[in-house]
């Protein structure tokens, strides 16, 4: 696993703050002004832009995020940079070895992070997202783990529902990339639909965290912000998008998204691969999931970032029995020779953070440092 240049690194931070000011400038333009809205004691920023029909209003996101409040700090002196921004992603791409998004996946994510969709809170998950995580940890990750066929998004549902503000029609979203996508009905309920597909079989998919009863699991949950479309709860999926990062999608001249914590991505992927034996493809899908949790953990011991992964699979591993049941099987599931890194990781991490590797059940699974 090699380490990217520092130099580069510094371009990709570049990347993105400048990626998160051009969209910034598309999505408001100057003729508004933000506001500062309370609501439930904390402060919110919104947009209110004049229009023949009135002032119609926009989510931007929480007054306490420093990076939205300085980007409306400095609101006029923010200027799109398209073409330098193009060479910025070819450098990054061609030289530094990073990896660009798959084309047609670049394009959803693009369609989407223009129509809103991070801005109102929503996280890239799955590979796509896993995909940034080169550019954020400064090392290469292995090919294979970086291959995908969908597009999965999640947001939490009290968001969805606080933020007053929406995404336009979503099929309407994802037909302007291509006209063949239809909605999936849903299972559980045929007026729903979680999952659009395209001609080809590309899916996106809507996912929401399931922290209520069992009452809720296979049901479509209603989103009042993404435009029409429903979402899956998940279990274990609030670990996940818990306090999520900006990140650039390396497609056209850089896509900012937001992602997960690559500590928490690790540490849920352990998770997933836990529960895929009822999936008709599971243990491929498994496998992805144990490769690309090992990936991380190796390359978060390599840069010094193993104290945060350590303390992402406490905190999993303190949220109870069947978390920690989901943790065992999931390391257990790693390939051998992916395991040597992910474990010294772990182990190395859980003493940096002054915790004893032996009370989160390492020796159950063996002596992971022979």
């Amino acid at each position: 696993m090699k380490e990217i240049d520092l130099a580069y690194r510094t371009l990709y931070a570049e990347l993105c703050q400048r990626s998160l000011d051009g969209a910034f400038e598309a999505d408001f333009p100057v003729a508004g002004r933000f506001v500062t809205v309370p609501v439930k004691g904390r402060a919110y920023w919104y947009f209110d832009l004049p229009g023949p029909d009135g002032v119609k209003r926009r989510y931007v996101g929480p007054k306490a995020d420093a990076q939205i409040t300085a980007r409306v700090e400095r609101f006029q002196a923010v200027k799109d940079d398209h073409k330098a921004r193009r060479k910025l992603v070819s450098t990054l791409v061609r030289e530094a070895g990073l990896p660009a998004a798959e084309r047609f996946s670049g394009d959803v994510v693009q369609a989407l992070s223009k129509a809103g969709l991070f801005r109102l809170r929503g996280v890239l998950v799955g590979t796509v997202a896993f995909q940034c995580y080169p550019g954020i940890l400064g090392v290469r990750l292995p090919n294979a783990a970086l291959q995908t066929g969908d597009a999965d998004f999640a947001q939490f549902h009290s968001i969805s529902a606080a933020v007053e503000d929406s995404l336009p029609p979503m099929l309407d979203v994802l037909r302007s990339v291509d006209a063949t996508f239809r909605d999936v009905p849903h299972q559980a309920d045929g007026r729903r639909s979680t999952k659009f597909r395209n001609g080809k079989g590309y899916e996106v998919e809507f996912l929401t965290p399931n922290r209520g009863s069992s009452d809720h699991d296979g049901k479509p949950a209603d989103m009042p912000a993404l435009g029409g479309a429903s979402a899956q709860p998940l279990r274990f999926l609030d670990f996940l998008i818990h306090e999520p990062v900006r990140a650039v999608l390396l497609h056209g001249s850089g896509v900012n998204v937001v992602v997960p914590s690559p500590e928490r991505f690790a540490v849920h992927k352990l998770i997933v691969a836990s529960r895929r034996r009822d999936d008709p493809a599971g243990h491929l899908k498994r496998d992805k999931d144990a490769v690309q949790a090992a990936a991380l953990g190796q390359a978060m011991a390599r840069t010094r970032r193993a104290g945060d992964l350590a303390m992402a699979y406490a905190e999993a591993w303190h949220r109870g029995s069947a978390w920690r049941d989901a943790l065992r099987e999931g390391l257990a599931s790693v390939p051998i020779k992916h395991r040597p890194g992910l474990m010294h990781g772990l182990i190395d991490g859980l003493g940096t953070i002054g915790e004893d590797a032996e009370k989160f059940g390492f020796t159950e699974l063996g002596n992971w440092r022979s």
